[in-house]
């Protein structure tokens, strides 16, 4: 498998599992509230938190414009909605300040070209593809032309869908995630299993795990079926409003995850089978035969 750097971190098989913190919309629009989440993914022990980035006015579908959304604000069209939530330039910056100053490396899944252009003037360390612009060509090109590490997500999509965004991205830079893309998503739609296939059919891409279920359990399971990354949504409250808050980790929760990760990536081994210093004493005592 061939290994990626992303800003300070390695991603592969030979290196920690690389945990991201997706605080996606769960700031609500805050600077305070994302700064918070950044603390949480700090202490908790991953590696990068990551942001979503949308020109409004482009990235929201024609038929949900004007569909009438309850906010906290008030009730607004999608588009506003939208507009409220959206962090500009002077918000980033803050966040590209915080966020290294706390020694964690920042990204965002840009859902649009002008948001590509807006990411690559902050110089963010990669570029994600969220799994609703799978099929979006016109913005996979310009990510590939950045020439930053791109971290592929493949929710909803189909293998030739897939097939095509990797063509078109490249695998010199690409870590590629399996995802289901059901807000919470249920254990039966997990399918860890396409964890090998999406290995076995790019060969040499590192391939990690983004999930949107409720606790832990799948998450671990992902790296122990040889996952090199995992993301996942994490909120100060899951009772926050907001549509990604109920499928997202609380800060206690998070920070069990990433330790349970850091446990089964020390248990995982190398795969040599040896004597073990603490079985040397055990093997002293209850051995009754020697070998040969």
């Amino acid at each position: 498998m061939t290994s990626v750097r992303i800003g300070r971190s390695m991603v592969g098989n030979e290196y920690p599992v690389y945990v991201i913190g997706e605080i996606g919309l769960n700031h609500n629009g805050d600077v305070g509230v994302a700064k918070r989440l950044i603390d949480v993914a700090v202490e908790s022990g991953a590696q990068a938190v990551k942001f979503q980035k949308r020109t409004p006015e482009i990235a929201t579908p024609e038929h949900m414009r004007d569909v009438p959304r309850e906010t906290p604000w008030g009730t607004m069209s999608y588009l506003d909605y939208r507009r409220r939530v959206e962090f500009g330039e002077a918000e980033y910056l803050e966040i590209a300040s915080y966020a290294m100053r706390a020694g964690i490396d920042w990204f965002a899944s840009p859902w649009d070209v002008p948001s590509v252009e807006f990411l690559e003037a902050l110089d963010v360390v990669a570029h994600k593809v969220a799994s609703a612009s799978v099929t979006d060509l016109a913005l996979l090109d310009a990510i590939a032309a950045t020439g930053k590490p791109v971290i592929l997500s493949t929710g909803m999509s189909t293998l030739d869908e897939i097939d095509r965004a990797v063509e078109t991205l490249g695998t010199d830079r690409l870590v590629i995630m399996h995802a289901t893309s059901s807000y919470p998503m249920p254990p039966e739609e997990a399918n860890l299993r396409t964890i090998d296939t999406l290995r076995g059919r790019y060969p040499g891409v590192p391939i990690g795990y983004s999930g949107h279920e409720r606790g832990l359990q799948i998450s671990i399971a992902a790296v122990s079926l040889g996952a090199v990354a995992v993301e996942r949504h994490i909120t100060l409250d899951r009772a926050m409003w907001g549509s990604d808050q109920a499928a997202s980790l609380e800060p206690q929760g998070f920070e069990h995850l990433v330790r349970d990760i850091r446990i089964i990536g020390e248990a995982m081994g190398d795969g040599v089978k040896r004597v073990f210093p603490g079985e040397e004493a055990p093997r002293a005592k209850l051995r009754r035969v020697p070998a040969l």
